[in-house]
């Protein structure tokens, strides 16, 4: 099996760890813990980036030595991720001997290779990047990043740069998944074609770096030092053969994996990579930009007070549904939201009506009562008992397959189809029913399946949430998930000599995701600092909207064609499902909360009941009619309709291929 190393970016520490810290770091460890769990030798690595001007600065800001500073900075970050249960097997900091050794290694393979000269450097740095700027950039900056922005001119070592415009283009051409998602790879590539300049790669205007080899007038460049820790933490990048970590895991026969966000892509797809081929170095097998996250629909900024730290929401709501919130919210790749609201929705709909119910009310009620709590014994197969093995084999395979491909929120998604199948299935074959009627032979089919079926979900959702697979497991009376390399234990097919073994003794214990009610929902609020009455107030604040009058005119015949005047009339919006709930008196209708990315979400009912389970609905993407005139159904008032088509199948609401914001128009 192809050793897999992945890393996250390292974290500046001239500021406390935010949620975007968080979601970079528990990518990558949900990466870590499924390639563990497929017998994958798997390294996994994040740390500090501890040099630089905006360190000098601020140690000096706050009448502190650099060293003192990012010692108290440090620490932090590493507690933040350990409280996520992010499994790293090693948190570098650039301020230690063992890295600082391998970049002046690195520095002096590049220097002898001839691709280091001494020249001088004069334009535009900004320190609020750490990054060299022309004056087409200066232009696009904001203007609190502008203000950070200062002109230089100072003597500087340069990178030849310029060299490896071509040699990177081939590069990129021989590995069209090097950057991923490919948006991306196509911004760097249209950069690199423009011509590439040769890099300063030092500065002497102030000190607190890592000293050129031969020179220690100059400090290296922070980005040359920090990218370098990727490689510096496992004993590289050279001398070839001198360290066995680095030869394992950054072999040919290797996959290496960097999580970054996109604002410093560049750096990663471009200099690194330049750097790698200087120093006669392997690449990485790929670069994974992901996007920014706001904070409840606004951009997370400390001006505006929402940088939200992962501590409160770890111990408000468990760090396996921080987790799962952050992996399941937003497209891996995209810019997404961290909202309060859908994180309550997500848990309610998906884990506790959904996981957690599936998991109740099969060991606590039904194996409990009718079989003492045992693992009972499979009799003949009918045709629905199939279904739900079929569903169950093709969710492993696609949601392996998900994460494989780094798309954690994709992987869910599959999961969730057998979670939704597993209930259905449940509601099917009513084993109440058959307790009831005596039929244990019967019931004890329906009953292995459930429980072998939460047993792969056990598995299946390990990488994203550690701890819930393990109180899962625990409940079927199973111990926690030991991955061992060069053995997989991702499920494959029904049956395998893993499956649940009769006889084997549940565990009846409190629920897995106990429900969040009105009053818990208003003590989480409370304790993360947020309006508990935001939302509603927000609801009843709203302008309503002005009811049409009754029209004794009778409608006319809706034509056969339309005029493109006439479609464009009707305001099609991309709406994010929030909440779900059947509605009261009727068979036929869900009441939905969606939030087409306006100040309240809207409420809509849709007659999709037979079809959809309520929790099957939530972080659905659907296409609403947004100017529908609102109207009372059964004494309940709907802002709009859901799109749906139907066959003699069934029915199917539309859904969206890519995770597109909310409110977005459709065309």
């Amino acid at each position: 099996m192809k050793p897999f190393y992945v890393t996250t970016p390292i974290y500046y520490v001239n500021d406390r760890p935010h949620i975007g810290h968080a979601y970079s770091t528990v990518a990558a460890d949900v990466l870590a813990r499924f390639a563990r769990l497929q017998g994958r030798p798997t390294r996994f690595l994040t740390g500090t980036d501890e040099h630089g001007q905006k360190i000098e600065e601020k140690a000096a800001e706050l009448k502190k030595e650099p060293q003192a500073f990012v010692d108290e900075m440090s620490p932090p970050f590493k507690a933040a991720f350990e409280q996520l249960d992010c499994s790293f097997d090693d948190y570098i900091r650039t301020t230690e001997p063992r890295h600082e050794e391998r970049v002046k290694a690195a520095w002096s393979a590049m220097q002898e290779r001839g691709d280091i000269y001494l020249g001088k450097y004069e334009g535009w740095y900004s320190v609020a990047d750490e990054a060299f700027i022309t004056e087409h950039e200066l232009s696009l900056l904001d203007e609190v990043t502008r203000s950070k922005v200062q002109r230089v001119a100072e003597p500087s070592y340069f990178f030849k740069l310029s060299d490896y415009t071509e040699r990177l283009l081939e590069f990129y051409e021989a590995n069209p998944t090097f950057v991923q998602p490919e948006g991306r790879f196509n911004e760097v590539k249209a950069f690199v074609k423009q011509g590439l300049r040769d890099l300063s790669i030092s500065r002497t205007s102030f000190s607190w770096g890592i000293d050129v080899p031969g020179d220690d007038a100059h400090v290296m460049y922070v980005w040359l030092d920090a990218l370098t820790n990727y490689a510096s933490a496992l004993g590289g990048p050279i001398p070839a053969g001198a360290a066995p970590l680095f030869e394992k895991f950054w072999g040919k026969d290797s996959d290496v994996v960097h999580i970054v966000g996109k604002d410093i892509l560049r750096f990663h797809a471009i200099y690194w990579p330049a750097f790698l081929m200087s120093m006669g170095a392997e690449l990485p097998k790929q670069i994974w930009a992901h996007g920014w996250l706001t904070i409840n629909g606004q951009k997370m900024s400390k001006r505006s007070g929402n940088f939200i730290p992962p501590e409160p929401l770890v111990e408000q709501l468990g760090a396996d549904v921080v987790r799962y919130y952050l992996m399941r919210e937003v497209g891996f790749g995209q810019d997404g939201d961290f909202a309060h609201a859908n994180v309550l929705a997500r848990y309610n709909g998906e884990l506790a009506n959904g996981l957690g119910n599936l998991l109740n009310r099969m060991v606590k009620s039904i194996v409990a009562r009718s079989f003492e709590g045992k693992v009972p014994p499979v009799a003949e197969l009918q045709d629905v008992d199939r279904e739900l093995i079929e569903v169950a084999e093709r969710v492993a395979k696609t949601s392996a397959a998900h994460f494989e491909a780094i798309a954690p929120h994709r992987a869910l998604d599959s999961i969730w189809e057998l979670v939704g199948a597993a209930n259905r299935y449940v509601d099917s074959t009513a084993p109440w029913q058959l307790a009831k009627d005596g039929d244990l032979e019967r019931l004890g089919t329906v009953s292995y399946l459930v429980l072998e079926s939460l047993r792969w979900l056990s598995i299946l959702i390990a990488p994203v949430m550690p701890n819930k697979s393990a109180g899962l497991r625990a409940q079927l009376g199973l111990e926690p998930l030991s991955p061992e390399e060069g053995t997989s234990q991702w499920p494959k097919a029904w049956g395998d000599a893993h499956a649940l073994q009769v006889g084997t003794q549940t565990e009846v214990a409190e629920a897995l995701f106990p429900r969040i009610d009105k009053n818990r929902e208003a003590e989480i609020y409370g304790a993360l600092g947020v309006d508990p009455n935001a939302k509603k107030n927000s609801e009843k604040n709203a302008p309503k909207k002005a009811k049409k009058k009754k029209s004794s005119k009778k409608a006319p015949e809706t034509p056969s064609e339309i005029g493109f005047d006439d479609f464009m009339k009707v305001d099609l919006r991309l709406g994010l499902i929030l909440e779900a709930s059947p509605l009261e008196k009727s068979d036929r209708l869900h009441k939905l909360k969606i939030d087409l990315g306006e100040e309240s979400p809207r409420q809509v009912l849709a007659g999709i009941r037979e079809h959809y389970d309520a929790q099957d609905l939530v972080g659905k993407r659907v296409v609403v009619v947004a100017n529908l005139a609102p109207r009372k159904i059964m004494g309940v008032e709907s802002q709009g309709m859901v799109l749906a088509a139907s066959d003699p199948s069934g029915l199917s609401v539309v859904t969206v291929e890519k995770d597109i914001a909310p409110g977005t128009r459709i065309s």
